[in-house]
């Protein structure tokens, strides 16, 4: 599909929206945990505090991992034909929802039995995935639940699709497990390491902490990621009125801030990596404790979110559409 037009916000909102978001991250800053993040943010010129983990990051630095940070890419899959062009003002594409832990067996009309989701179900939604024309690549769509305690059981779930889909496959990412994955994708193409970072059939997606904190798992996605040349999403999951401000333009200063942090840290590792700008951010429901992604606000929020992508004419992730 070509995108529709629709315009949510004005320039003036998106130029206020930015300058907050410089401010927030050059003056508060984002709480990093993983120590070898915060040396390449130090080194990259931003300010760092061992002691509480804070970074501070100064626009210029922003401004040039921006500019650094491609305006497109693509996802390779195991077939030429089911390669995705992802680009800025591109084509809207398609992938299905993940990753859940629960899977209807359908019964009767009406009638459908609920249980928790097996290695099984993988195999089944990448074949699905794999037949339907409309999604472009696959999601890490349910847990293997029946591999619960297994220390590779990330490992499976990510595999299994391998030999069910040629699609390609976005993984729900272990840091510690960056080099496996990488391994396998070599494995694809015969050992040829350069054919492996050339045209990864992995992509990778992970979302920072909120408020304003990305976590060792998720840092190490980010720079590994940007190492191996496998396209990272960094997917914020902000919750307005639970960990980000009421108000969804204070909502959407967090979001920018987190994803932006992120996309720092990818471009100082490796300028130019491969970067989506990412967005799961909703509103928090406060009578029942959840995070709604079929609510009214997150219409808003995910079109916002597409400006702001635009604006920074970066590849734009948007979940539960």
């Amino acid at each position: 599909m070509i995108s529709n037009t629709y315009k949510l916000l004005s320039d003036e909102d998106r130029e206020a929206i930015d300058v907050a978001t410089m401010q927030v991250l050059a003056e508060s800053g984002v709480m990093i945990i993983d120590e070898e993040a915060r040396q390449i943010y130090k080194e990259g010129g931003c300010e760092v505090n061992e002691k509480t983990m804070m970074v501070k990051i100064p626009e210029f630095v922003v401004r040039k991992a921006l500019q650094c940070a491609p305006t497109g890419f693509k996802l390779f899959g195991r077939h030429k034909r089911n390669t995705v062009d992802i680009r800025c003002g591109g084509k809207t594409t398609y992938n299905n929802f993940g990753v859940g832990v629960k899977v209807c067996d359908y019964v009767a009309p009406g009638k459908y039995n609920t249980r928790g989701s097996t290695e099984e179900d993988i195999r089944n939604i990448a074949k699905m995935v794999d037949g339907t024309d409309k999604i472009d690549f696959y999601l890490s769509a349910v847990a293997a639940g029946d591999l619960t305690g297994i220390k590779a059981q990330n490992i499976h779930e990510q595999v299994i699709p391998v030999f069910n889909t040629s699609k390609n496959i976005l993984v729900d990412a272990v840091g510690g497990f960056m080099p496996i994955y990488f391994d396998v994708i070599k494995a694809f193409y015969g050992g040829d390491e350069e054919e492996a970072r050339k045209k990864p059939i992995y992509s990778m997606t992970g979302c920072p902490t909120s408020p304003l904190e990305i976590g060792n798992n998720f840092c190490q996605v980010i720079i590994q990621s940007a190492r191996y040349n496998m396209p990272c999403n960094v997917l914020s999951m902000a919750m307005s009125g639970g960990s980000s401000p009421v108000h969804l333009a204070g909502t959407l200063v967090t979001h920018n801030a987190e994803v932006i942090s992120g996309i720092v840290l990818s471009q100082l590792t490796v300028p130019g990596a491969p970067v989506w700008y990412g967005s799961s951010t909703t509103a928090f429901d406060l009578k029942k404790g959840t995070a709604p992604v079929g609510s009214p606000e997150i219409a808003l929020i995910s079109a916002a979110v597409a400006e702001l992508g635009e604006y920074y004419k970066l590849p734009t992730y948007v979940a539960g559409s």
